[in-house]
């Protein structure tokens, strides 16, 4: 009987929660593939800081590699606020909303001293796959800290 409950919980499980699934399983290091097993090859990353939208896994990964060295400082405290939020300042997700194929996940941190609060807005094919990665944030001083910081990882990312 137990064996049943589980299989039609797991059935009826909607694309975005096994996709917010696996972007905490990769935020905390656990995702075999990283980024490239939860991307689409084709998905679409949406910046507070680019005015383009940016097209391509490649792309996303890199904008994505590089807003995880800004906001959330190194792996180890992703990870570790991922799992357990403090009030230390490091990266958190402090409320999420799942629906259908689409997630907002609010966010806090600090950017040089700078309390940024913000939402990822995910969009998922129905395989799982982000298609599209959307990130929104405010106050205006948390953006332009957040501005210089990803120039300089990107610049570093390049090279």
């Amino acid at each position: 009987m137990v064996g049943w409950r589980y299989l039609r919980t797991m059935s009826t499980t909607a694309p975005i929660e096994t996709c917010i699934h696996n972007w905490h399983r990769h935020m905390r290091g656990d995702l075999p593939g990283g980024l490239d097993s939860i991307l689409h090859e084709d998905c679409t990353f949406l910046s507070p800081i680019v005015f383009t939208p940016q097209q391509g896994r490649e792309v996303t990964k890199l904008y994505l590699t590089a807003a995880g060295g800004t906001l959330g400082g190194n792996d180890a405290d992703v990870a570790a606020a991922v799992i357990s939020p403090s009030s230390d300042g490091g990266f958190r997700y402090v409320k999420e909303i799942l629906q259908g194929n689409h997630a907002m996940l609010e966010f806090e941190t600090t950017v040089e001293g700078k309390y940024a609060n913000g939402v990822d807005i995910i969009t998922c094919d129905d395989h799982g796959m982000i298609t599209e990665f959307k990130v929104m944030m405010r106050p205006l001083q948390a953006i332009n800290a957040v501005h210089a910081q990803m120039q300089k990882m990107l610049e570093q990312l390049a090279d």
